[in-house]
């Protein structure tokens, strides 16, 4: 039984024993409600929030972050128990058993001398726990609810392992430019623009992957940046934006750009 007041420190079994609390029939009527699917976003948003924090550098924010996603395995964990499911244990012990397994050069006779061989290593383990027989097996594996940028850079990180991929940037870049050529005449046409604009999206993260680049990453930085630059322009014009024709508007965006790189290289020096 949890105490109704605040503990000096809670543990793993006083989360298990509120959340068992939450869901019972004289605890919370929000709590009681919830489904697998209802709070599915929540576990999406939880997992964004606490990468979030990573990126902030925040240990503090990390540490709520991290028992925010906990939560949401417990919430999980709980409802699944009382549909005679699984357990919280279960769940515990299914991801021990995955790490022995697929750490043999830990917990057997494997070796990997760094840690590409333990990637390596890891990847054909899985792979033979799963029962994928081929790559294309592997690649439909890749969960289709992650953002398809991130899923893009995996699928075509196995394909690289399978031996087909180039070998430089070079093509990589062709090809984008071939997509977009593709994407334009496709708009042009009115036809099949969702599946040529797809195929440029798809070829950028190629091109990013050679480049050292993440397409997530970048793409996150660029909406950051998009959101300084028309704040910029919103408290630049004196009027509202819609009052504005399009000369006008690229007009302050050229500036809002011109202004943002001007304060780049300003910290640049002071930096030196």
């Amino acid at each position: 039984m949890v105490n109704s007041q605040y503990n000096a420190q809670y543990h793993m079994d006083d989360l298990l024993e509120i959340m068992k609390t939450l869901r019972a029939p004289e605890g919370c009527p929000w709590d009681r409600e919830q489904t697998h699917q209802s709070i599915r976003q929540n576990m999406l948003e939880e997992a964004y929030e606490a990468a979030e924090a990573i990126d902030e550098k925040n240990p503090e924010h990390l540490k709520e972050e991290l028992g925010d996603v906990l939560l949401q395995v417990v919430f999980h964990a709980r409802m699944a128990q009382e549909e005679g499911q699984f357990t919280f244990d279960d769940v515990v012990d299914g991801v021990c058993r995955k790490l022995v397994y697929r750490h043999p050069h830990v917990f057997g006779a494997v070796e990997a001398e760094d840690a590409q061989g333990a990637l390596s290593t890891w990847d054909a383990q899985k792979r033979r726990e799963k029962g994928q027989r081929t790559t294309a097996d592997a690649m439909d594996s890749v969960a289709r609810a992650m953002p398809a940028l991130i899923r893009a850079e995996k699928i075509q990180g196995k394909a690289r392992k399978a031996g087909f991929d180039w070998e430089e940037i070079s093509p990589a870049l062709d090809k984008l430019s071939e997509e977009v050529g593709e994407l334009r005449q496709a708009v042009m046409e009115h036809s099949n623009v969702e599946e040529e604009l797809g195929d440029v999206l798809f070829a950028a993260v190629k091109v990013g992957r050679f480049a050292g680049v993440d397409g997530e990453t970048a793409l996150q930085k660029t909406c950051e940046k998009f959101i300084r630059r028309f704040r910029w322009v919103e408290q630049a014009a004196d009027v509202p934006l819609t009052e504005l024709d399009v000369p006008q508007l690229e007009r302050l965006w050229a500036q809002a750009k011109s202004q943002e790189r001007g304060q780049d290289s300003a910290d640049n020096l002071k930096a030196t």
